[in-house]
C-alpha cells in the first residue's frame, strides 16, 4: 500500500537531482557565453559554441541562446540560455500531473564589454 507513495517520491527526487544538476550546466554555459561575449572581435558563432560546449551534446542539442553585444567599452553584454526540461530530465511524475512539458531551464548573465 505505500509503495505506490515511496515509488512517487523517489522518482520525484531523482528528477529533481537531475534538473537541478542542469540547472547549474545552463547557469554555468551562461556564464561562459558572456566572458566570451565581452572580448573584442567575438562573433555570434563563437558565443554559440562556447555555450554548446558548456552544456554538453544531450543539451546543446535543445538549447536556444540569445545574445546581446554592446558595440563598445563598458556597454553591457546579455547572453540569454534557454533549455527545455525535457532534455534535462526524464519526465516521471507526469502520471500525477507534474510534467516537464512547456517548463524550460533558463539563465541570463550579463558582463560589461571589455
Amino acid at each position: 500500500m505505500t509503495l505506490p507513495i515511496l515509488m512517487m517520491m523517489l522518482f520525484g527526487v531523482f528528477e529533481f537531482t537531475m534538473l537541478f544538476f542542469a540547472r547549474g550546466s545552463v547557469v554555468e554555459a551562461s556564464r561562459l557565453g558572456a566572458r566570451a561575449a565581452t572580448y573584442p572581435g567575438v562573433g555570434q558563432e563563437y558565443i554559440e559554441e562556447s555555450v554548446h560546449a558548456a552544456l554538453g551534446p544531450k543539451m546543446a542539442r535543445y538549447a536556444s541562446v540569445y545574445t546581446e553585444v554592446g558595440q563598445y567599452a563598458g556597454d553591457p553584454c546579455v547572453v540569454v540560455v534557454k533549455v527545455p526540461m525535457m532534455a534535462a530530465a526524464p519526465d516521471l511524475l507526469w502520471p500525477v500531473g507534474f510534467g516537464l512539458k512547456d517548463q524550460y531551464l533558463i539563465s541570463e548573465t550579463v558582463m560589461p564589454r571589455e
